[in-house]
């Protein structure tokens, strides 16, 4: 995966982002309506964590390269470690 690959995926997850926050669930029952909207907001979940991961990434393989090393070292590190990090 290169620098283009993890700024096409990071575009791809914006776009589900802005798509997730603009829905809303309609169901004919309460109850359809009520899981529609944990599904959304778990799924919103995991797509804000691997945005992050996904800076995290192009991060790390921006400062390899800058420091002329192997951008390819770069690991994606866990969600749960890059959650905490400041922008």
């Amino acid at each position: 995966m290169d620098n283009q690959d993890i700024l096409d995926r990071i575009q791809a997850l914006v776009d589900e982002e802005h798509q997730l926050r603009a829905s809303a669930p309609v169901g004919p029952e309460s109850e359809d309506v009520e899981a529609a909207y944990e599904e959304r907001r778990v799924r919103l979940r995991r797509v804000e964590e691997d945005l992050d991961q996904c800076w995290d990434l192009l991060r790390q393989r921006r400062a390899k390269e800058n420091a002329e090393s192997d951008p390819g070292q770069a690991l994606t590190r866990p969600a749960s470690e890059v959650e905490g990090y400041r922008q």
